[in-house]
């Protein structure tokens, strides 16, 4: 596996020249380093914000492997999106090798180096050593959730000729460790700021990152609550303790902090640093999915309107089935200017109506990108107090307080709409689409106080809502539960899914580079998956 089996002097002088270069000369051997190529750099103190900036805008996926990495694996999976391009056999359950990678190597070249420098230069008791190791927990957690077993204690360590695969059980409890670790060091620096401006996502504020580290761990233990209920509850009960997120303040600037918990990386139009998703939405490759379209109009969801736009040519919220086939897609129905625009903050000018009026915005670019808001927390409180855990309030308190939070992220704070929205007996509704589905789901907003198996739905349809547009979280959810009732794939051209109402992707296969550049790691890392390498092989904490 070349692209772990890194020297990480070598890889760190890359980097370095990198980042003088295009940001500007931050040590005083700037022209020395530019010029001996046989310097390697030096990093101290200056430097270690730098490469604490790169590998927060990297992790989430730079915009141009946002695409590849995620909306056209997860987003579709998750069915936030569906498919509009003829030419692309994901949202059908096809895995393209040759895209998907942009989730994996990435995270071993741009933020795992980056990482492992701060680890080397900073005490171990340090915020900015703590404030990392919260980051990589982030990171990693990502690319397990997608793989299952991935390089992980060896890599990026030496150069060998090959790197071995972890189970996805031992990485998890690594990442409980160094969440339980961090917020302990953390605690001894209430109230300081440290990398400050560098920190892409509050800016410094060790008290936010104390929520989100917390935060994180609450979203891990509910992820193995079914594989091991007895850890997560241990897990989930601290993380609660510690202190969670539990503030959404309205966006009203898309590109700016909004304040509150929210965790949102900022994004630039400088380099490969605007937001993905908005990169992206001129292409017309993506449209609203019907099950987007059912809930949200269905429920007369005033989120609807952020989230997205109306069709160009009916000038309604309309949405598409996910995995249509060729043919289907040419069918007038099924048009990119008749089914919904992502919503304006993700759009640029070159979206408009059918009236040629502009429904973009000029910074889309700079939009800043979710990484983990407080609406998802009060949800996983409200599935762990299901559970029997304590997590300060019942399940339906804490689902009305998910609710309100994730109105107020996206600036919707009439009590009253609220309010209304809360006890609404409405349910999703047919779509109208080309195939006349169904209504998605049949289960109302307002809370059910006494079946808990339509409690439990209700909580993962309105985490599913507030999760938006973060389709890796939310796919990720749907395996771990599989409560959630979206629509089968209409169609697959995966040979391993036969049937799209009983099989589902579960995980990605492992990458053909890896077989081809560290087979025999790869091999064994198969007999860590508990069954073959496909599509429909469950990952560790997936019991369904």
């Amino acid at each position: 596996m070349n692209k772990l089996n890194i020297n990480i002097k070598t890889g760190l002088y890359l980097l370095f020249f990198a980042l003088v270069v295009n940001i500007s000369a931050c040590t005083k051997d700037f022209k020395s380093i530019n010029t001996d190529k046989n310097t390697i750099a030096t990093v101290g103190p200056a430097e270690l914000p730098f490469l604490f900036s790169k590998a927060l805008s990297a992790a989430p996926h730079d915009m141009y492997n946002y695409q590849v990495a995620q909306n056209l694996f997860a987003d579709q999976y998750a069915q936030y999106f569906a498919c509009e391009a003829t030419y692309f056999p994901s949202d059908r359950l096809v895995i393209r090798q040759d895209w998907v990678g942009a989730a994996f190597d990435p995270m071993y070249t741009d933020v795992m180096p980056q990482l492992q420098t701060i680890f080397a230069n900073t005490d171990s008791m340090s915020a900015e050593y703590a404030m990392a190791s919260i980051w990589w927990v982030y990171t990693f957690h990502r690319v397990t959730d997608y793989w299952g077993p991935i390089p992980y204690f060896q890599a990026g360590k030496v150069s060998t000729p090959s790197v071995p695969y972890d189970p996805q059980d031992k990485i998890y409890d690594d990442f409980f460790k160094r969440l339980a670790t961090a917020v302990a060091v953390l605690n001894q620096h209430h109230g300081e700021n440290h990398f400050g401006s560098y920190d892409l996502i509050y800016g410094g504020d060790v008290d936010h990152w104390i929520k989100f580290a917390n935060s994180l761990r609450l979203r891990l233990a509910i992820r193995i609550s079914k594989v091991d209920p007895a850890r997560a509850k241990i897990e989930g009960e601290a993380a609660y303790a510690g202190g969670v997120m539990t503030v959404s303040a309205p966006i009203t600037d898309p590109t700016a902090n909004p304040g509150g918990d929210d965790a949102l990386v900022n994004r630039s139009t400088k380099g490969n640093d605007g937001n993905g998703l908005s990169i992206m939405s001129d292409w017309n490759e993506f449209r609203m999915s019907a099950s987007m379209e059912s809930v949200l109009k269905g429920y007369n969801d005033p989120r609807m309107q952020e989230y997205f736009l109306p069709a160009v040519n009916t000038n309604q919220y309309d949405g598409l089935r996910n995995g249509l086939s060729v043919n289907q897609l040419t069918q007038p129905a099924n048009n990119y200017n008749n089914n919904s625009h992502v919503g304006k903050r993700w759009s640029s000018t070159n979206v408009t109506d059918i009236n040629g009026n502009v429904t973009g915005s000029a910074t889309s670019l700079s939009t800043r990108q979710n990484i983990m808001c407080s609406a998802e927390v009060y949800f996983l409180r409200a599935e762990g107090a299901m559970l029997g855990w304590n997590m300060g309030g019942t399940p339906q308190t804490l689902y009305n307080q998910g609710i309100t939070a994730s109105f107020n992220q996206w600036g919707i704070t009439d009590a009253t709409v609220i309010n209304n929205y809360i006890n609404s007996t409405a349910t999703p509704i047919a779509p109208g689409d080309f195939l006349n589905s169904p209504p998605m789901t049949n289960i109302p907003v307002l809370f059910n106080t006494s079946n808990p198996a339509i409690q439990l739905e209700q909580i993962m349809t309105q985490k599913w809502l507030a999760l938006y547009p973060d389709g890796q979280e939310a796919w990720a959810d749907y395996r771990r539960s599989h409560v959630l009732k979206l629509y089968p794939v209409v169609n697959s051209d995966n040979p391993d899914i036969t049937n799209t109402s009983t099989q589902w992707i579960r995980r990605i296969p492992f990458l053909l580079s890896e077989y081809q550049t560290n087979g025999a790691e790869v091999t064994k890392a198969v007999n860590l998956l508990g069954g073959p390498d496909k599509v429909t092989t469950p990952l560790w904490w997936d019991k369904n």
